[in-house]
């Protein structure tokens, strides 16, 4: 049975909620506080600071993600590239249930904090970047499975999971930007047409009789 306290669980899904729509600078303990419901007191009881909180939630966010996007895609018993796709798929779903619910799609909640405090808090630099490392390796292995399986051309798949990883983000950003979050799907099926060795047929231009 777990022991976490309803009160430490009701602060922290608050922060996600609040920091994932919004941003870490606009969010404060009070609004916090009042959106959980609870005193600052138990607040500071739980959490130091609001640092501490957001590298509590960062790692709660993770778990969820790993759960319901990563696990599912990567034990799945496709060939190690659908894998791969099937995490585009799974994110796009993702981010369509949010829009569904909010009318917005909010893009990826570690790239949204990495944007916004790489360059001032080197804690939560660090935590989000250990939290895309961790991604990065269910890429790899998949590719290393991929080049294993002939499905894919040798390559450095440490480097591959890294521009993988890229290629993810910079999915969300679009899909956050555009308020479309199926583009996530459409570029993960471009991205597996590409390590495949494949690329999107060339319409064929008419030529003109002079």
């Amino acid at each position: 049975m777990s022991s976490t306290s309803p009160t430490k669980e009701k602060i922290l899904t608050s922060a996600l909620d609040l920091i994932y729509a919004r941003s870490y600078a606009d969010v404060g303990v009070q609004e916090v506080c009042e959106h959980a419901g609870v005193k600052k007191g138990s607040f500071y009881h739980f959490f130091p600071s609001k640092r501490d909180l957001t590298l509590a939630a960062l790692d709660r966010q993770w778990e969820t993600v790993k759960k319901n996007i990563f696990e599912p895609s990567f034990s799945s018993r496709g060939s190690p590239l659908k894998q791969i796709e099937r995490c585009f798929v799974l994110l796009g779903e993702f981010q369509a249930q949010i829009k569904a619910r909010t009318g917005h799609v909010y893009g990826c909640p570690f790239g949204n904090l990495a944007t916004e405090l790489s360059t001032h808090d080197e804690p939560i630099r660090k935590k989000i970047d250990g939290i895309f490392q961790a991604m990065e390796r269910y890429f790899e292995q998949a590719l290393r499975k991929a080049i294993a399986a002939g499905e894919a051309a040798a390559q450095d798949t440490r480097a591959g999971a890294q521009t993988l990883m890229a290629y993810l983000e910079g999915s969300n950003m679009l899909a956050k930007t555009r308020n479309n979050p199926g583009l996530i799907k459409q570029h993960g099926q471009v991205v597996v047409r590409l390590l495949a060795g494949s690329t999107p047929a060339t319409p064929t231009r008419s030529r003109s009789v002079t």
